[in-house]
């Protein structure tokens, strides 16, 4: 996240010098050498332990790393923040040219730190990356670390990964990460973009995405320090723009990776809205985001009233949480809840005296994807879907604008025309009384992607049954018809709005 006022950042440990791409190389081969990897990580560790760390738990992880292996002397290193006695630490890395060049410091007389957190990170492809972090931010979040330190750099967290999942992959020539923090979503898109730009208020934030991309092997982005769009160039325009943004409302901008600084929603509003006219026709931008359910207006009309102009979006709120557990939420975050008791109550005083204010009763969390469009008519979706997905989803959201395309240009009669073939791994459940003859109804489910369900009338279930592509929609309802013993003038009248809806949700394909 990237934040929208300024922050001093004089508590913070120097970070590594950049300008040492010798020192970084040799870092790297020495980190993967080790077997510091994500699937290295794994193995050592055990999954109690490697999930505990997620949870900013790490007792599991010291006691996993008793042993003096060199990968458990990097992981008390980079991940657990323990110093380590200098001559160890010769045995695993180049420690004199990390000293040098800043990624080590001496503590005691004959022990080394880290001064930043390196957590590896498996790419798509099988990569080994690695994302920099500030100290105690590399897994599990800010760990309180935020209510000391305004400017810190946070590491892989559930909101970095969930946006990475979802985003599309498709080659392009430019990308934009807006508020690019550790640097993971720009470390994702140079693989597939020719060139990236990524901007942050925070200068430490460039400065350790440069270290992420480095050390990752990656190749370079261009890097601009700026409030969201504000370092952009006039004129400039992507094909895939990213953000996940300072989403948190919250009452001021105390904390730079987290909190906007504009009231209420407005900064992901902002950040929605922005996006439009930076879009190449076709253009993708996927955005994290928090919005608010504001007491006698529909959350899904606030929605809708975000998406900018000429953009086809499709809105998924995931979650949503009433203001007392919203608030409480982030209080842990910053660690406040840790503090003087007195000072706790009078900051969720604050949280809930804003939210009164603004006739605030929950806030939903969730996704927005925005797609330029050439449409005269573009297509606004927004839903709530809280049920589990499986990740990634970047081909899910292009095929999903896919079958916007392809509904757009049939009509009812070319959809019977149509050829379709069910979408794999989808499976039908019956639903009724027990001993019942005859099913209540009948639901379709997919075990990909959204992992969405349907409930289908007979014919529906009848009709998805046997699209394999080699009858057209109009001669299978005509069988269905003589079966049932139905006007199939009739049946085709009625049934390509379910056909319509069954291909929207990913049910049925287009052969």
């Amino acid at each position: 996240m990237e934040g929208v006022s300024t922050s001093s950042l004089p508590t913070l440990p120097a970070a590594p010098a950049s300008g040492r791409p010798d020192v970084t190389a040799q870092l790297r081969d020495a980190l993967i050498g080790a077997s510091f990897t994500a699937d290295g990580l794994l193995e050592l560790l055990g999954a109690p332990a490697y999930a505990a760390l997620a949870r900013s738990e790490t007792v599991p992880a010291l006691r996993a790393t008793r042993e003096d292996s060199p990968l458990a002397v990097l992981v008390r290193l980079f991940l657990l923040q323990q110093p380590v006695p200098h001559t160890r630490v010769a045995d695993v890395l180049p420690v004199d040219a990390c000293l040098e060049s800043g990624w080590l410091v001496r503590v005691g007389s004959d022990e080394v730190a880290a001064t930043v957190d390196v957590r590896p990170y498996g790419g798509p492809g099988g990569e080994d990356w690695f994302i920099v972090s500030d100290l105690g931010c590399a897994v599990g979040g800010a760990g309180g670390i935020g209510s000391r330190d305004e400017g810190v750099v946070l590491g892989v967290g559930g909101a970095s990964t969930t946006l990475a999942g979802l985003t599309v992959r498709t080659p392009v020539a430019s990308a934009l990460d807006v508020g690019t923090g550790s640097g993971i979503q720009a470390l994702h898109a140079v693989q597939h973009a020719t060139r990236v730009t990524a901007t942050d208020l925070n200068p430490r934030a460039l400065h350790i995405t440069a270290l992420t991309l480095a050390l990752s092997g990656a190749p370079a982005a261009d890097l601009r320090e700026g409030s969201l769009f504000e370092p952009l160039k006039q004129g400039e325009t992507y094909d895939l723009i990213v953000s996940n943004p300072p989403f948190v409302i919250s009452p001021g901008a105390r904390l730079t990776y987290r909190d906007g600084g504009m009231g209420g929603d407005d900064l992901c509003r902002s950040v929605v809205q922005g996006v439009g006219e930076l879009l190449n026709e076709g253009g993708f931008a996927q955005v994290l985001a928090n919005w608010q359910h504001v007491e006698g207006e529909d959350w899904q009309d606030r929605l809708r009233s975000w998406v900018p102009r000429g953009c086809d979006a499709w809105v998924v709120q995931r979650e949503v949480q009433d203001v007392t557990q919203y608030a409480e939420l982030w209080l842990r975050d910053a660690g406040d809840h840790r503090g003087d008791p007195a000072e706790y109550q009078a900051l969720y005083d604050a949280w809930l005296d804003e939210f009164e204010a603004r006739k605030v009763r929950a806030v939903g969390f969730g996704w927005i994807t925005l797609r330029r469009t050439g449409s005269a008519v573009p297509s606004v979706t927004v839903e709530e879907w809280p049920h589990p997905v499986e990740q990634p989803l970047g081909d899910t959201v292009r095929a999903h604008f896919e079958r916007l395309d392809y509904l757009r240009a049939h009509d009812d009669a070319a959809l019977l025309e149509a050829h379709f073939r069910l979408a794999p791994e989808i499976i039908q459940e019956q639903v009724g009384l027990p001993g019942a003859e005859d099913p209540e109804h009948v639901v379709l489910r997919q075990h990909r992607g959204m992992r969405r369900a349907t409930k289908v009338d007979t014919v529906g279930a009848g009709f998805a049954g046997v699209c394999d592509g080699s009858l057209s929609a109009g001669r299978i309802l005509d069988a269905i018809a003589q079966l049932m013993g139905e006007d199939p003038v009739m049946l085709r009248d009625r049934t390509p709005a379910q056909i319509r809806l069954l291909v929207e949700q990913g049910f049925l394909e287009p052969a």
